[in-house]
């Protein structure tokens, strides 16, 4: 014979807990161990039952004090106590508990809610329900980033049907009762022990069913539209920033308000500018005879043309920066800095008077050089 386990240890509380740790204990396993998360799992179904069996004796006063004093002999079906409780079955199938889900303070009704929507409470107030939210990807460029702009977007959104003002009828619509829910706009779906209830697709949980409907919108009430906005996008956005519209996304229901539309940025790659945060970077090609005497050169920057010196003796991959020359950043009145880096062009075909006095150049500056044009043009006993 098997022997049970103890109620407290299989809830995972104290003799002592008090009746909110004791229901708080079954809430999280009852969800962790429900057969509808663990489909045709044997090991979590017997779990599952043990959790139930356990809570239903010590939610209960009367039945957890004859525990506490007499263990689970006390509650044998014959075994009477002082107490005059005559005990009841706890054996195969639970034949000795309540599992009405409808019914009561069935904590079923509070915590499996999720499992199937909440439908069970919904059900006796059926009301307004909120229209969903839309999300629309609108590509922006780096200069409208810099300094905003007001762009114009189509998109698709439900709204109610015109023609019979959303309520799916017309003079020669009739209603009648659902015959597949029986009018209550819900459908029991049985699984073993456990019973779930679900909105009714034939009927949309209206409990009842039009001839003869609206043909522009089949009865739903709502259509399809397309509309057109102008968007306002803010100086010094980011690549994924969102903009919120408010009750531009689908119309709710039964007079719900309607959903939002998320238009989100994204930001094309610029082909000259490079872009971290707020700030900008760009490279700039210059001559060797630029980077040795230096030079005052216009370069691009996101307001348009500027001039920048290039000190004498500046070297390949030299970094200046134009304060506030980036992005404005987000909300404020300040901006970014465009960050310039240098790269040195060497050319790549000479003649011969430009590499005679490219070598007279070298031989003045200390370097020992011996070069024969004859010989492909090779320097030869470079810094003998």
């Amino acid at each position: 014979m098997t022997t049970k386990r103890d109620y407290y240890e299989i809830l995972g509380v104290n003799r002592s807990a008090a009746e909110s740790e004791i229901k708080a204990a079954y809430r999280k396993l009852a969800l962790k161990y429900h057969p509808d998360r663990n489909p045709n799992n044997k090991e979590t179904e017997a779990k599952f039952k043990e959790i139930n069996e356990a809570y239903e004796i010590l939610k209960d006063s009367k039945k957890r004090d004859i525990y506490d004093k007499f263990g689970h002999a006390g509650l044998n079906p014959g075994m009477n106590t002082e107490s005059g409780f005559s005990g009841f079955s706890s054996g195969q199938g639970f034949e000795g508990f309540d599992f009405n889900f409808g019914g009561g303070e069935d904590i079923f009704e509070d915590i499996l809610g999720g499992l199937f929507g909440g439908r069970r409470k919904q059900r006796a107030k059926r009301g307004p329900k909120r229209g969903a939210d839309l999300q629309y990807t609108l590509k922006v460029k780096l200069s409208e980033v810099a300094f905003g702009a007001e762009r114009e977007i189509n998109f698709e959104h439900l709204v109610i049907c015109n023609q019979c003002n959303g309520t799916g009828k017309t003079s020669k619509s009739k209603t009648e009762k659902c015959h597949h829910c029986g009018g209550t706009g819900d459908i029991r779906i049985s699984r073993g022990f456990f019973t779930s209830i679900q909105t009714c697709h034939y009927c949309k949980g209206r409990g009842e069913i039009i001839t003869n409907p609206c043909e522009n919108c089949r009865g739903t009430g709502i259509m399809r539209q397309n509309k057109r906005l102008f968007v306002k996008i803010p100086a010094g956005v980011d690549n994924g920033s969102t903009l919120r519209l408010r009750h531009e996304g689908n119309i709710g229901e039964m007079g719900g308000e309607a959903g939002d539309l998320f238009v989100i940025l994204q930001v094309i790659n610029d082909t000259k500018f490079q872009r971290k945060n707020e700030n900008l970077f760009y490279d700039i090609e210059i001559s060797f005879v630029q980077s040795a005497i230096g030079a005052e050169l216009e370069v691009p920057t996101i307001d348009g043309i500027a001039n920048m010196k290039i000190p004498a003796g500046t070297q390949y991959g030299t970094i200046f920066k134009l304060r506030e020359k980036g992005l404005p950043i987000l909300g404020t009145k300040k901006r970014g800095d465009l960050f310039i880096k240098t790269k040195i062009l060497v050319p790549q075909k000479m003649n011969s008077e430009q590499k005679k006095k490219l070598i007279e150049f070298a031989k003045s500056m200390g370097e020992n050089i011996d070069f024969d044009e004859e010989d492909n043009g090779f320097i030869k006993n470079f810094f003998k």
